[in-house]
């Protein structure tokens, strides 16, 4: 084969690639591109003037970035000096971006390395796609955010002395937050000032595109801004361990395998370690219960969602996370649906404002700025009128249950502003709706199901719970309510890290109890019921069924000749007992035991 010179492989590069001209033309949110006149400094990275020969570097840094190095096809690649120029150039990038492929590659031979590492059984070039596929098996990492939180927690509130439990995640988050739009942004050796700068000028670029920009930042700079750390207790070393500790989460929720996790659920569990119970009657809905209620309502990629009390933003991120992988993923082609997804399919409302600031974070450390989050109260008709403008077509809730909080205000606001027809999920204590005059609720809207939550859900909180799922707009006219038990979720209580699927077998049973439901047919566990709506509004759990035996009778008819004589019968049963176990002679003959008590 005729020699091809290093300008043919590169041009060869860039169009199997699809980094030449025409294909980059078509790119949206990325530097992309192939030549020999670019040097790094032109594409952000100062004051370096190497030129790489290809490169592919999004604006989001969460993304895979790539970097080509050709050769002229008679160079042998095999020469280390090849190698060591790919990797300076990769290492130039991994100081913006966590997943870095870079390629070697001379028109016949072909070396790829991942984060430095390479790989084997690379034996032809491919288009960028491929390589981007290379993370796409980097699973998240939960016990290790754990793990990570748990220092972090400790430094926040032992080192910095950020005793509020809201503070110490609003803090973290927005670390996050900074480390996830700009890699470099937090580096060791800074002082806390300079920290703390650097996070706020961070968290207000992030949002700077943002629709709701002013609303968010306000307040979530805001209540940023409030938060104070002993700075007499901490050392330059803590802040160090802190800003690694940060960039290692950051590292970890980026794995294109995120499905929704909720990383504001996993700081909730740890950081409320050093309290005895939730602040202002918050429960964050457990994970694997988000995921479930998704499934249970048959929300898709096309549903516009609603929290009208979102908390830290879990059903919202489990929501996003599932509907952007129904799309296709995070590096879909389809641009324009998941843009769609993220700013106009997904709508929250929180009033504590310290929580609505974890809202904001949440939703920017997984991926996503311009969601349609409000600070407001679901009690009052403001929020009422907000919702009836937008398109709602499911509701996921997990609202506060104390009545000072306004529980049943909320449902019954949401109810009536969403459309008629609207299937509507709420987790609420078992007994909420007979106990707080929920059958009004039934005049307008259909009660439809009642699924009965493990009791230890929210072990603790000492609440037992169900998930009521509504249909808004139809009156129930005494239908009937189907309702099903689930008694066992297959989690268990890790210290200090609340309850964890660490056998993994919550994933076989989402599965069943989806099934299950959607069926009308729980063949294993044999829980389901119908509930007579005119008389019972939670899951009936079936009363054992009465038995009397002979020595119940016996038992009775003793206590009353007792009674009748003034015999006391504590005294005598306590008599008794010292006789036969002290002063007593016990023979055995065959089955036959015969006990021989002396008299007084």
């Amino acid at each position: 084969m005729k020699n091809q010179t290093e300008d043919q492989v590169r041009e060869k590069a860039g169009e199997i690639l699809g980094l030449d001209k025409k294909s980059v033309s078509k790119l949206k949110n990325v530097k992309a591109g192939v030549g020999q006149l670019t040097t790094f400094n032109q594409l952000g990275y100062k004051k370096i003037s190497d030129k790489p020969d290809g490169w592919y570097l999004p604006d989001d840094k969460s993304k895979v970035a790539l970097i080509l190095e050709t050769k002229s096809s008679d160079k042998n690649l095999n020469e280390n000096k090849w190698v060591k120029e790919l990797l300076k150039n990769c290492n130039i990038i991994y100081k913006n971006y966590d997943k870095v492929v870079g390629i070697l590659y001379n028109g016949d031979d072909i070396r790829v390395f991942k984060n430095g590492v390479e790989l084997e059984n690379q034996n032809m070039l491919h288009n960028k796609e491929f390589y981007f596929k290379l993370f796409s098996n980097d699973p998240i990492d939960k016990q290790k955010i754990y793990n990570l939180t748990k220092n972090i927690n400790d430094l926040l509130h032992v080192k910095f002395g950020i005793k509020n439990l809201y503070h110490r995640m609003i803090f973290t988050a927005c670390a996050l937050v900074a480390v996830r739009y700009n890699k470099p942004c937090l580096s060791e050796g800074m002082d806390y000032d300079t920290l703390h700068t650097a996070i706020l000028s961070q968290v207000n670029k992030s949002l700077e595109n943002s629709k709701q920009q002013n609303i968010k930042v306000e307040i979530l700079t805001k209540v940023y801004s409030q938060i104070e750390m002993n700075r007499d207790n901490s050392s330059g070393d803590d802040i160090n361990q802190f800003i690694k500790d940060v960039s290692e989460i950051s590292k970890a929720i980026n794995s294109n395998e995120w499905r929704g996790e909720d990383v504001m659920g996993i700081f909730f569990n740890e950081f409320n370690r050093y309290k005895s119970k939730t602040e202002r009657g918050q429960v964050f809905t457990p994970e694997h219960i988000t995921s479930f209620m998704y499934r249970l309502l048959e929300c898709n990629k096309d549903d516009f969602i609603l929290d009208a009390t979102c908390g830290s933003g879990g059903f919202l991120v489990k929501a996003m996370s599932r509907m952007i992988q129904e799309a296709g993923g995070v590096d879909s082609d389809d641009v324009d649906k998941i843009k769609s997804i993220k700013q106009k399919q997904l709508f929250g409302i929180e009033f504590d404002k310290e929580i609505y600031a974890l809202a904001c974070a949440n939703m920017l450390i997984h991926k996503d700025g311009k969601t349609n989050l409000m600070q407001m109260d679901s009690t009052k008709e403001e929020a009422c009128e907000w919702i009836k403008t937008k398109p709602i077509t499911k509701v996921l809730m997990n609202p506060p249950y104390e009545t000072k909080y306004g529980c049943m205000k909320i449902v019954e606001n949401v109810l009536n502003s969403v459309q008629k027809g609207t299937r509507c999920a709420f987790i609420l204590p078992d007994k909420k709706l007979e106990k707080a005059g929920g059958k009004k609720l039934l005049k307008h809207n259909t009660l439809t199901t009642i699924i009965k939550l493990p009791e230890n859900l929210f072990f603790k909180v000492g609440i037992t719970t169900s998930i009521y799922i509504f249909e808004s707009g139809n009156p129930q006219n005494n239908k009937s309510i189907i309702g099903y038990y689930i008694e066992d979720d297959g989690l268990e209580t890790v210290k200090n890290q609340g309850r964890q699927d660490i056998k993994n077998k919550w994933a076989n049973l989402e599965d069943y109890w989806v099934k299950a439901i959607h069926d009308g047919n729980d063949k294993k566990y044999k829980t389901r019921q119908l509930i007579d709506s005119s008389k019972f509004l939670s899951y009936q759990m079936p009363k054992k069924e009465f038995k009397i035996y002979e020595e119940d009778f016996i038992k009775t008819t003793m206590d009353y000749l007792m009674y009748e004589k003034g015999i006391d019968v504590k005294s005598f049963s306590d008599r008794f007992s010292q006789k036969v176990m002290y002063s007593s002679e016990i023979k055995k003959k065959g089955k036959n035991i015969s006990i021989n008590i002396e008299g007084e």
